[in-house]
This record gives C-alpha cells, structure tokens and sequence, in this order.
C-alpha cells in the first residue's frame, strides 16, 4: 500500500474541494468477485493538523485528539439476504469492533444466517421501512468511534474497509466511496442507472458547488461526531444522496475513495430506478432550499426493538 498524500483542508461550502484516494490504496480487485479474504491492519494515526476546521473530534494545540485504534462499527441494512451473507460476514477485516445488523422485515433465515456466521453480531429489527431507515436505527445504536455504512448482497467488498479507515485517520470527516473515481469500477450497474446517476451527480455539483464523482453510492464511512451536525431523516434509498449533500453543508471534510461494485450475488434489488431517482431529485431540490447550520443535530430515528431478547454484549464481536 502506498503512502498516502497529505490532503488540504477543506474549503468553506462555497466550493468544496473532493479529494480522491490514490487508488493504490484500494483492495486489488477486478471483474468477478472479490479476492480472498486477507488479514487487514489498522494504520498508525497521524497527528493532523487541522487550524480551520469546524468539527473535530478533541482538538488540544490545533492536534486532533483520537486513539491510536478507534472502535470501528459496520451498520448492514438487510431484507431477505440470507443467501448474500455469507458472501459478506466473513469478509469483515479482524479492526472491526461491532457489527450491527438491522433487518427489514426478512422472511426467510436472514437473522439465523448472521448469527451463526458471526455469534456477536448486533440484530435489531426495524419498525419502518426503507433503507434509509434502517441506516438510521442502526446509527441510533453504533457505539464505534468510526461507522462505516456496507450492503449486504455483496456488491460492497468488506476488505476495502481499512482504505475507508485510514482515509479517515488522515484528518477526514467523510470517506465517500466512488464507483467513477479512478481506481473505482462497477460491473453491476446499467446504462441506465449509470445515465441517471451522472446527470442527478451533475446537478448536486452546481446546485452545492461540490466536486462529487458518484452520488448513489452507498458505501461510506465516518467519524462518528459527524452525526451531531448531520441528521438522517430520510427513509429510502435516497438516504445516500442526503448524507452526501448534509456532510457538504455542514462543512465537513470529504474525501472520495475509489470503490468497486460488483453484482448482487443472489436475489433481487429493491431498488427502482424511476422511482427512486424521483425520489433523488426531490431530495436534492428540497436540500437546496434549505439553509444549512453548524448547530448539533438530532438524530431522528423511529424506535427500534431487538431481535434477540439475550443478546450478546460483548464488547468484540467473534470473526
């Protein structure tokens, strides 16, 4: 892995500048499925100057303030995705220290799958529906210092998470993954959703004066303060669209990360391209009308029950 530029600090939202990882520093994957699962370490955290900027952590002497090795939570939203999981759990690099997954509504072994897969994994079950509102009960509970958003199909590689982590240690607020970043791919999507999301990415970059190469991309990662100036109060897939444009207003500092998206491994998406993207646009149009605020937001998130009346609390999940 090579070493990794130093990015500058953000610029007020006016024009915010979107720095891309060098894509040496992704998994090497390709066409096909990912490459077979290998043991990931957390890099070293850098003392990181950040004289400007508005959020952070601990600041003492203009020196971010974090441990050495942050708690890292994954949130996996699922419905009906006992079959993906397996393709998905045991690729969770050994840095991680919760995995919470909240299910939508699942009828077939969705829970049973998880839990046998990983015995302390965290299942709660959603009261609404929707992705975004699974994203949100999940992050109502996380208690990493980082949270690191992953689908559960298995078009979202877990090895890629230590490149998501190690964006962040280097002074991030955000990590954005990017399917069209160089060094990003995707062999799933269509002409179609590619056309789409292009011209709704375009829009968001002059409505916001962002540099964002993908906007319906929902692997992404973050610290965790992030959500004391972000709220998440969307309930469908234009969750992703949302968080991007909220990190932006709330002057936070993003950085994109080349990702690859591979096919769904088995079932059907629930997503649909006509609706959602009307969905997308409205969102995009509804967050330029409002006004922006540094103040410490709420994260507004129906209530959740477990799914498990004993569940494990161990502090580490089993791998």
């Amino acid at each position: 892995m090579s070493e990794m530029q130093p990015l500058p600090i953000a610029t007020p939202p006016a024009m915010l500048e979107v720095n891309q990882v060098s894509p040496s520093l992704t998994s090497s994957t390709s066409e096909g499925h990912p490459a077979p699962v290998q043991n990931a370490s957390l890099p070293k955290v850098p003392e990181t100057l950040i004289p400007s900027s508005p959020i952070s952590p601990t600041l003492s002497g203009g020196v971010i303030e974090r441990p050495e090795y942050p708690r890292i939570s994954v949130v996996i939203p699922t419905r009906n995705e006992a079959a993906n999981l397996p393709h998905v759990l045991p690729r969770i690099p050994a840095i991680i220290a919760e995995v919470i997954l909240v299910d939508g509504h699942s009828t077939d072994e969705t829970i049973e799958v998880a839990q046998q897969l990983l015995p302390g994994i965290r299942v709660i079950e959603q009261r609404g529906n929707g992705k975004g509102n699974a994203v949100s009960a999940g992050l109502e509970i996380a208690t990493g210092d980082i949270i690191v958003l992953l689908d559960a199909d298995g078009s979202a590689d877990p090895q890629e998470i230590p490149t998501f982590v190690e964006v962040l240690l280097a002074g991030n607020d955000f990590a954005k993954g990017s399917r069209f970043a160089k060094g990003g791919g995707s062999n799933d999507i269509t002409m179609l959703r590619r056309f789409g999301n292009h011209g709704l990415c375009g829009l968001v970059n002059i409505l916001f004066g962002t540099r964002f190469s993908d906007l319906c991309y929902g692997y992404n990662a973050f610290w965790k303060h992030c959500l004391d100036y972000v709220a998440i109060d969307s309930d469908g897939f234009e969750v992703e669209t949302l968080i991007n444009i909220r990190m932006h207003e709330a002057g936070l500092k993003i950085s994109e990360v080349p990702s690859f998206e591979y096919q769904r491994i088995h079932g059907t998406s629930n997503l649909n391209i006509f609706r959602d993207g009307w969905l997308v646009l409205k969102t995009i149009l509804r967050e330029r009308k409002r006004k922006p605020s540094l103040a410490p937001q709420p994260l507004q998130v129906e209530p959740v029950i477990s799914a498990v009346e004993h569940m494990s609390k161990s502090e580490e999940i089993v791998l």
